[in-house]
């Protein structure tokens, strides 16, 4: 599988394939032209309580990853995450993302369930 991150705020290319934004709000500042995403994934994002209890606090991150893991274990998310797996199977598949830390979010834990 070719998976792939990226900020919103950067621009998007031919060379992304299939765009998927993976959080429950729309990223502020990025208009829905500029973004070209293929497929909003609203429900693949973490739970409202989930992510305001991590609030990007890089000394959460081992417990958000592992309390997002069990969130994805539930229906819905479970069936949109094999849709994910499915559109991945495809062909090249880009995660866009808000959040300004790119190495600690819920995009780099959906990109590490998909390989």
């Amino acid at each position: 599988m070719d998976v792939r991150l990226k900020r919103a705020c950067e621009p998007a290319a031919k060379a992304d394939g299939c765009r998927v934004l993976v959080d429950r709000l729309w990223p502020r500042g990025v208009s829905k032209d500029t973004a070209q995403i293929d497929w909003w994934a609203r429900d693949l994002a973490p739970s409202t309580e989930l992510r305001k209890w991590f609030g990007h606090d890089d000394e959460r991150w081992s417990e958000f990853q592992r309390r997002y893991r069990a969130e994805l274990k539930d229906s819905p998310q479970r069936e949109v995450l094999q849709e994910l797996r499915e559109r991945a199977a495809k062909g090249r598949l880009t995660l866009v993302f808000g959040a300004r830390n790119e190495a600690h979010n819920n995009a780099v834990v959906l990109k590490a369930l998909l390989e």
